[in-house]
């Protein structure tokens, strides 16, 4: 009775979809993982092999395309090009290097368990790619995202996400039906792209910026006008032979150099994550659980190539390319999971006839395995990178020369040594210079060091819980040490490595709540600030004064 009451009513069907997605949403926070497993497990549950309580099967596959194609449109229309020059070659040789090794091993990885080469190929290019949402999104979290392993991050998840595209282009192509030669095919898809790429530039050339300007005096409009554009340059792009994705990311791009690039960005977030949770409801609904129980050794195998494999790749570039086998290893977490490119990857070689259901099961499933268990590899990365760093020399040259350029001499006079230089750490660091005292400031962000040393002030690249930092600061003669980071876990680090080294100076910390300032000083420091409680009792003495 309630499954024919459910067939007969699609409203009730969605919104005990949306009820449940809300539920499995809980579970995953609680969890401390991504929404992305949540709503493929709720996907499975609500499918035929659980519940079978999913009916609206067109439906749900619409809103899904829409979903994907403003997934494109947005990642074209953040795609950041300069973070690439600012990373310099890193994030090329290290994102192209790991699509490369990750897809040879791979490759021979699923020929070993008995795979097709077609299905074989598949399956390699589906490892390759990473999750730059989930990357973002946890790096954010962890105010992580703009130190220098944070950075290169990103830059080698872009050049991984332009990767994606090309494939799909290549792939849509290689699906047409075409009763010529292959010669004639490919140069028709040649010109077919040519033609949608400069239709694509004209109209970002001369008609894009002065109609988004027009659009913008209503917020409302100029977002119904990109997701328009988003889903109509998809739809031109399939009727040309080309997959949606290509023309949704061409209309991203088309939009990347407009001043209202972020405001888009910023509206269609929401929207891009609430139309997603039907692809992966989709996805998981179209799962077959006896499938994937037969499956389970083999996605076990290529989930440790995953988890283990890709971070060495990255640490074996990174390291001969210069960087400290801590940033190597932060770096390389970051792709010890295949992404949602992944699956919607295998469910366009499924839609092109090029693999079977059980080839996309399998690697669902090792998205579900990956996501799920690098995301706590990610969020404890430090205690992680402790534990293993004596094991993790073989990733550092001895003079690993692309960090030692900001480092300075620990022989060298300094009265105070100042952790964090940003807005806070910044005025701290000219306020003690004002006073006469010889200050060097330590950051995680290479931008932030830069623009301090323009200022005159001795600078030094390092983060705060890195156990090593220490032994390359002039801590002998330092008098005081102050972090102006609120982290409670670093600043703790921070006490554990100065005790470590024997160190007897002032150690000054900062703390945004009255717990951590109490944790603080019963672990030591000797004086802890509280800087909007400092700021508020100096307004109070002024208001008094006026």
């Amino acid at each position: 009775m309630p499954g024919e009451l459910i067939a007969a009513n699609p409203f009730v069907e969605f919104a005990l979809l949306l009820t449940l997605a809300a539920l499995f949403g809980v579970a995953a926070r609680l969890l401390k993982q991504p929404l992305i497993v949540a709503f493929i497990a709720l996907g499975i549950v609500c499918g035929p092999s659980v519940l079978d309580i999913i009916y609206s099967l067109d439906q749900i596959h619409l809103l899904s395309d829409i979903g994907i194609a403003i997934l494109l449109f947005v990642v074209g229309l953040k795609l950041d090009l300069g973070l690439i020059r600012t990373t310099g070659g890193v994030a090329l040789s290290t994102g192209l290097g790991q699509v490369v090794f990750t897809s040879l091993f791979g490759f021979l990885i699923a020929l070993g368990l008995g795979f097709s080469p077609t299905a074989s190929l598949y399956i390699a290019v589906a490892l390759t790619f990473s999750s730059t949402i989930i990357i973002v999104k946890l790096l954010s979290d962890k105010k992580e995202i703009d130190s220098l392993h944070g950075q290169i991050a990103v830059g080698f998840l872009i050049v991984q996400d332009i990767v994606v595209i090309l494939v799909m282009i290549v792939l849509s192509a290689l699906g047409q039906d075409g009763d010529g030669s292959m010669g004639l095919i490919v140069l028709g898809v040649v010109l077919k792209g040519a033609l949608l790429v400069a239709v694509t530039g004209v109209m970002m050339r001369w008609a894009l910026p002065s109609l988004t300007h027009y659009l913008a005096g209503s917020q409302e409009l100029l977002v119904l006008f990109a997701i328009a554009w988003a889903v109509l340059l998809a739809a031109v792009s399939e009727l040309m032979g080309f997959s949606r994705e290509v023309g949704a990311f061409l209309a991203g791009v088309s939009l990347a150099s407009t001043h209202y690039r972020e405001v888009i960005s910023g509206r269609l977030v929401s929207i891009r994550d609430f139309l997603l949770l039907f692809f992966f409801i989709n996805l998981g609904a179209h799962l077959d659980l006896s499938l994937l129980g037969a499956q389970m050794g083999a996605a076990v195998l290529l989930s440790l190539f995953v988890l283990i494999g890709n971070p060495l790749i990255v640490m074996i570039i990174m390291g001969l390319m210069g960087y400290r086998k801590r940033t190597g290893f932060l770096a390389g977490l970051t792709v010890a999971q295949i992404s949602e490119f992944s699956l919607i990857f295998a469910a366009l070689g499924l839609s092109l006839g090029h693999i079977s259901e059980d080839v996309v099961g399998l690697i669902t499933l090792v998205g579900l395995i990956t996501i799920g268990l690098s995301t706590y590899m990610i969020l404890y990365s430090h205690p992680l990178f402790e534990r293993l760093s004596s094991s993790l020399s073989l990733f550092e040259q001895k003079a690993p020369f692309r960090e030692s350029d900001v480092r300075v001499s620990t022989s060298r006079h300094v009265d105070a040594i100042v952790f964090g230089l940003g807005r806070y750490g910044g005025n701290v660091v000219r306020q003690l210079r004002k006073q006469g005292l010889v200050v060097l400031g330590v950051d995680f962000d290479p931008q932030t060091v830069k623009r301090l040393k323009l200022e005159g002030v001795d600078t030094q690249y390092g983060d705060l819980e890195d156990p090593d930092l220490a032994e390359q600061l002039p801590l002998h003669s330092a008098r005081y040490v102050i972090s102006t980071m609120p982290q409670l876990q670093g600043n703790l680090t921070l006490l554990k490595t100065l005790r470590t080294q024997g160190y007897r100076g002032k150690v000054v910390l900062t703390a945004h709540h009255s717990a951590h300032a109490n944790t603080l000083q019963e672990a030591g420091a000797d004086q802890v600030l509280m800087p909007f409680i400092d700021a508020a009792e100096v307004i109070g003495e002024r208001l008094q004064a006026i």
